[in-house]
């Protein structure tokens, strides 16, 4: 049975919940997408959930935003990944991409549930992480400067921690 996920913002006026066969917050994003909007640490956790089970509360609707993406020869194109975030505090709280509708995917920083801790991780898009930003790369930490080929079920699988 999928573990349910419940999270908020930081002024409470966006509560969610949704349901998550793979709840191990692994895979840190060095982006700078992920990095400016969500990432303290200079990148951001992003769990995989059941787009299908989100529940909204709280008295506030979330925001929405696009990120403008440059290509190698400077063309910037409109990524149709849709970042939630809180209109009042700006919490960023998950990321929605409509190229893949059966996934929703809440920032691990949002989410108020007990998560468990992985048992490696793996640090992608470091290609694009700031100069200041030392990763901590630990023993069986797997690195990428892009995206790894290795899905989020496929990570929770490997590891026995995919949740039926």
């Amino acid at each position: 049975m999928p573990v349910t996920l419940k999270g908020s913002c930081r002024c409470g006026g966006v509560t969610f919940e949704v349901e998550s066969s793979a709840p191990v917050p692994y895979q840190l994003c060095y982006c700078s997408i992920c990095r400016k909007t969500a990432g303290g640490g200079g990148y951001a956790i992003n769990l995989s959930a059941d787009a299908r089970t989100l529940k909204l509360g709280g008295d506030a609707a979330p925001s929405v935003y696009h990120a403008e993406i440059a290509d190698e020869d400077g063309a910037c194109e409109r990524s149709p990944a849709e970042r939630n975030f809180c209109p009042r505090c700006g919490t960023a709280l998950w990321l929605f991409d409509p190229r893949w509708p059966e996934l929703l995917h809440p920032f691990a920083s949002a989410i108020d549930s007990e998560l468990p801790k992985p048992p490696e991780k793996t640090h992608l898009m470091l290609r694009y992480k700031a100069d200041w930003v030392e990763p901590d790369v630990g023993p069986g930490d797997r690195i990428h400067d892009l995206y790894p080929e290795e899905s989020i079920e496929q990570w929770h699988r490997r590891h026995g921690l995919w949740v039926d």
